[in-house]
């Protein structure tokens, strides 16, 4: 069985990108495009990794985050910070709030796919 990745990102573009590399190194990918359908759909798949990002209308990826870690189903599951505005103090700002990790775009794909394998490594099966 395949390991699903679940990508919460608004930009069809960048779900797009994930997609192809995930899938190129044997990843499952499930995609949401929104914080709402996001929480949904980590509820029902029990991903083992989520990659969201953190500028999202409606519900932002910290808020995001909060509901998904408020469910004891998804409370466990590993969640990645993905932003395209990068600022001082925002790695730390986000891991404070709860993410075990945080990447800025444009991504490096090599250390994209390094990061995400050693991050799964690290985290205990589902």
């Amino acid at each position: 069985m395949a390991t699903i990745i679940l990508v919460i990102d608004d930009c069809a573009i960048n779900r797009k990108l994930f997609d192809f590399l995930l899938k190129k190194v044997g990843y499952e990918v499930r995609e949401a495009e929104d914080g709402r359908q996001g929480i949904e759909l980590a509820k029902h798949v029990i991903p083992r990794l989520i990659l969201m990002d953190i500028q999202m209308p409606d519900m932002d990826g910290i808020t995001t985050l909060k509901a998904i870690q408020a469910i004891e189903a998804t409370r466990e599951i590993p969640v990645i910070a993905i932003t395209s505005h990068a600022m001082q103090g925002d790695r730390e700002r986000f891991l404070a709030a709860g993410f075990v990790d945080y990447l800025s775009k444009p991504i490096d794909s090599a250390g994209f796919l390094t990061n995400i394998q050693n991050i799964i490594g690290r985290t205990k099966m589902r």
